[in-house]
């Protein structure tokens, strides 16, 4: 009997996080894998057949530019958040059903911004800034828009009957709408975030615990 398909669409940067918390380390692929296959055995899918996992994601910024307060050099293209990064995405690419949707890196005209816990501690007691007192300012670009454009595709196209969706990102209700005016079953995955929209809920037919 021919099985009505679904595609999972990973909120990459999300993602990562969510099981960075749980697992108390980083992702591997083989942890998305892990977590895909516990969403495709979800009781909701089981009359549906999975097309393809997407991945989205935004690569690290693999610039060099200058420290702060120190002005020392920083590679960027060395960190060991660019190297796991890279790593992640190499693995994944190779994974069966896995195809990757990437973004891309900017850093801001200003580069560097203080952090609000440095903020808070130099109020309260003054001292010299440092270069720990500051995060990179970076923008992701591209992410967000393609996956509302895969789904938009792929409901168009009548590729799919239903999309799982993993993210806690409110700007996806757009899309939601869009493809369940097509006769695509919406499904959210928040990973338990707790501060997820009611609206993103609200827009979805079913939320997956």
């Amino acid at each position: 009997m021919f099985l009505a398909r679904y595609a999972i669409l990973l909120d990459g940067g999300f993602v990562t996080k969510k099981l960075q918390q749980k697992l108390k380390q980083p992702a591997t692929a083989d942890d998305i894998v892990a977590l895909c296959g516990e969403i495709s055995a979800h009781a909701e899918l089981r009359h549906y057949e999975l097309l393809r996992t997407y991945f989205y994601d935004a690569p690290p910024s693999l610039e060099s530019l200058n420290q702060p307060v120190s002005g020392e050099r920083y590679n960027l293209a060395v960190t060991e958040r660019a190297k796991h990064a890279q790593s992640l995405y190499d693995q994944l690419e190779l994974k069966p059903g896995f195809a990757l949707r990437m973004g891309e890196t900017r850093l801001t005209p200003q580069q560097w911004k203080l952090k609000p816990r440095s903020v808070q501690q130099i109020k309260a007691e003054p001292r010299p800034l440092v270069d720990d007192d500051f995060l990179l300012d970076i923008n992701q670009k591209g992410v967000d828009i393609r996956i509302g454009l895969d789904m938009a595709r792929l409901a168009l196209r009548d590729m799919v009957r239903a999309v799982v969706v993993v993210t806690g990102d409110s700007d996806f209700v757009p899309a939601f709408k869009f493809v369940r005016r097509e006769g695509v079953k919406v499904m959210l995955c928040t990973l338990g975030h707790a501060s997820a929209r009611r609206e993103l809920k609200a827009h979805a037919d079913f939320v997956l615990s």
